[in-house]
C-alpha cells in the first residue's frame, strides 16, 4: 500500500550513527519510497539538527521531503537565536517549529527553563504561522498550562503521544492533534492503545521517530521511515478501522498540519 506519510522522523547524520542506522538519509529514503511512503518530516531538536533537517530537504529523492526546525526541552538551556533566525528564513521546505515542549522524565534541562523556552518557540509558530510540534513526557499538567498562557497555534501535534485517555482528552479539547509511534505495538502500552481509540480519525497521525522506537517486530533496532505502514496498520487495527482508510486520512491531516498540498492518493 502506497502513499503513508511520516509526520516525524530524524534522518540527520548524528541519529543516524549513534543509532549504527544502515547507510544515510538518502538511503533510508530509498527504503522508505521502497515501502510506500511518499512523504517524511524531518525534525530539528537543536540548531545543528534543525540545519541539517532544512539541508536534507535539498536531497534527490522520489519521497517528498520538509522539515521543521525547534529547540528540544532537552537542550531548554541553549541559545534559541539560530531557531529564531531559521523560522523567520522562508525557507520553502519549512513547514515547522519543534520539536519543543516539557521533558519531566530524564529532567535533563532545568524545568523552569523547559517552560520558558517552550513558550517562546510557542511564539514563533504564531509568528511564522507554522506548526507546532510538540514533545511531551510526564509533563501535562504543565504543558497545558503553558499552552492555555501562550495560546495554542491553529495547527499544533503532541508527537509520539505517549499519554493515557484523559490525557488525550485534555489536548484535543486545547485543539492540538494526536499522532501515534510505534510505541502502541508495545505490550506495556495498553493506556497508549485505549488513548490512540478514542482520537477522532480526523485529528490523528502516524510517525516513525526515526531511529527510536522501532514498532514490533523491529522492536530494538534502528527504526526508519519505512516501518509507519506498521504503525498505520496496527493503529488501524486496535481502532476497528480499514488500513486504507487510516493510511489516506492520516496523510491529509499531516499534509493539513504542515500547511502542504494534499496528497494525490
Amino acid at each position: 500500500m502506497s502513499h503513508w506519510t511520516d509526520a516525524h522522523c530524524h534522518l540527520q547524520d548524528k541519529y543516524l550513527t549513534d543509532w549504527q542506522a544502515q547507510g544515510d538519509a538518502t538511503a533510508s529514503l530509498e527504503r522508505a519510497h521502497a515501502a510506500g511512503v511518499n512523504r517524511v518530516v524531518v525534525i530539528g531538536t537543536g540548531d545543528q539538527s534543525s540545519r541539517e533537517a532544512l539541508a536534507i530537504t535539498d536531497l534527490e529523492s522520489p519521497v517528498e521531503i520538509y522539515a521543521t526546525v525547534g529547540l528540544h526541552p532537552h537542550a531548554a538551556a541553549d541559545d534559541l537565536a539560530p531557531i529564531i533566525e531559521m523560522a523567520g528564513s522562508g525557507h520553502p521546505k519549512l513547514v515547522g517549529i519543534g520539536e519543543c515542549g516539557l521533558d519531566y522524565y530524564y529532567d535533563y534541562s532545568d524545568r523552569a527553563l523547559q517552560r520558558v523556552s517552550f513558550a517562546r518557540q510557542i511564539g514563533l509558530a504564531h509568528e511564522h504561522d507554522l506548526a507546532l510540534v510538540i514533545h511531551a513526557r510526564d509533563a501535562f499538567p504543565d504543558l497545558f498550562d503553558v499552552l492555555r498562557s501562550e495560546g495554542v497555534p491553529p495547527r499544533t501535534v503532541i508527537h509520539c503521544f505517549t499519554g493515557g485517555p484523559d490525557d488525550a482528552i485534555g489536548c484535543l479539547e486545547l485543539g492540538a492533534d494526536i499522532s501515534i509511534s510505534g510505541i502502541v505495538t508495545f505490550k506495556n502500552a495498553e493506556a497508549l492503545r485505549d488513548a490512540a481509540k478514542l482520537v477522532p480519525l480526523e485529528r490523528l497521525h502516524v510517525e516513525t521517530d526515526a531511529p527510536f522506537l522501532a514498532p514490533i517486530p523491529h522492536r530494538g533496532k534502528p527504526n526508519e521511515p519505512a516501518y509507519v505502514s506498521l504503525v498505520g496498520e496496527y493503529v488501524a487495527g486496535i481502532r476497528g478501522e480499514d488500513v486504507e482508510l487510516v493510511r489516506s486520512t492520516t496523510a491529509a491531516n499531516t499534509a493539513r498540519l504542515f500547511g502542504i498540498s494534499s496528497p494525490t492518493a
